[in-house]
């Protein structure tokens, strides 16, 4: 375990000083799914939910969660994101949907939990827009699948949704 960086000598809770750090080139890549019944899969691939495109808004609810991590979470520092994007594989079979996070800056600290943030208000959405067909779908399986950059360096978690 490394040592906790969020907290002063008395417990307190900080910002982490990141002034020191080198500016180097970091991404992170974050996914998740979510499960549906065969009515929300066919109208998500159908577009005949009432609210509309459900992945295309999905997509921009994501994105603007990336760029507003620093507001939710309250240690975050505020990042220029280079690249955002947030992409969707649906397994009509399986009757899940991942999406998939990829976040790219140049800066002092990572943006590992700016996808994360990303993949998980994406999958909010899909469900907040397909609710009225179903109120029993599942956000699952949310994860970090790689970083790049800092003094950390690269991590891959190959993690098989399949």
């Amino acid at each position: 375990m490394g040592e906790l960086t969020h907290f002063d000598d008395h417990g307190n809770a900080v910002m982490v000083d990141v002034s020191n750090k080198v500016i180097t080139a970091r991404t992170a890549v974050a996914k998740g799914r979510i499960m549906v019944n065969a009515d929300v899969m066919e109208a998500i691939l159908n577009r005949t939910v009432k609210k509309g495109d459900v992945l295309g808004v999905a997509r921009v609810a994501g994105i603007m969660a990336v760029k507003n991590t620093s507001t939710l979470i309250p240690m975050c520092h505020p990042l220029a994101i280079n690249k955002c994007q947030i992409d969707f594989e649906v397994h009509k079979e399986e009757r899940n949907i991942q999406a998939v996070c990829l976040v790219k800056t140049e800066g002092k600290t990572g943006v590992e939990m700016e996808a994360l943030t990303g993949v998980t208000v994406a999958l909010l959405t899909v469900y907040d827009m397909c609710k009225a067909i179903d109120k029993n779908m599942e956000i699952t399986d949310i994860f970090l699948e790689e970083k790049t950059g800092g003094k950390s360096g690269d991590i891959f978690n190959g993690k098989d949704l399949e």
